[in-house]
């Protein structure tokens, strides 16, 4: 190429929202950089995490031989948790308990900021609250994360710890988001 000063693949991280751009993305940069390209970390942001994780996670009390729980895995654990809670499946579906959970995450809100933010006379959330604590200590009792914790408990650690989040920053000069006026608050806090 006719590049002026190239930048090391080293230096470059490269984030998106799906497997399949990862991949189309691996292969572009295979294409152009040769075997430069292996140093690169491109992959979607659940995937840039979890190798973060994998490396990092014992920073905050939990083990790096971790589970991720897929949407039928998150589906189990809610159901086991509204039946011994003693709550009405109607009302609290797994499904729309999860999602209320979810855009927690999405915001960095934890189970404790969330009890904090409910009115008294808020009983739905209230219950709410109570099934996103026993869902998380069931997790954490399980050694598994759901999808969003990997974001979370990445930005977690890059808070908690300042010297992981120097090596990163020293590490990447150049940062790729595809498609990042989609990104949530957590993701975007993660990559700043």
């Amino acid at each position: 190429t006719f590049a002026v000063d190239r930048v090391s693949p080293y230096r470059i991280l490269s984030i998106t929202f799906t497997n399949k751009a990862a991949n189309e993305m691996k292969e572009r940069l295979e294409k152009q950089l040769g075997e430069g390209a292996l140093e690169i970390w491109a992959g979607t942001f659940h995937s840039v995490c979890a190798k973060l994780l994998r490396m990092h996670i014992d920073r905050i009390g939990r083990e790096s031989t971790f589970t991720i729980y897929d949407t039928d895995d998150q589906k189990k654990l809610m159901t086991t948790c509204i039946k011994e809670l003693g709550v009405n499946d109607k009302q609290f579906s797994p499904k729309s308990v999860l999602s209320e959970i979810s855009r927690c995450k999405e915001k960095l809100v934890d189970v404790e900021e969330y009890r904090r933010s409910i009115k008294e006379t808020d009983i739905r959330r209230f219950t709410i609250a109570k099934l996103f604590s026993m869902y998380e200590q069931k997790k954490r009792e399980a050694n598994a994360l759901d999808f969003d914790d990997m974001i979370t408990l990445t930005v977690k650690i890059l808070r908690e710890n300042p010297d992981i989040l120097q090596k990163y920053r020293d590490r990447f000069d150049y940062i790729l988001v595809d498609e990042y006026q989609d990104t949530n608050k957590a993701q975007f806090v993660l990559t700043s």
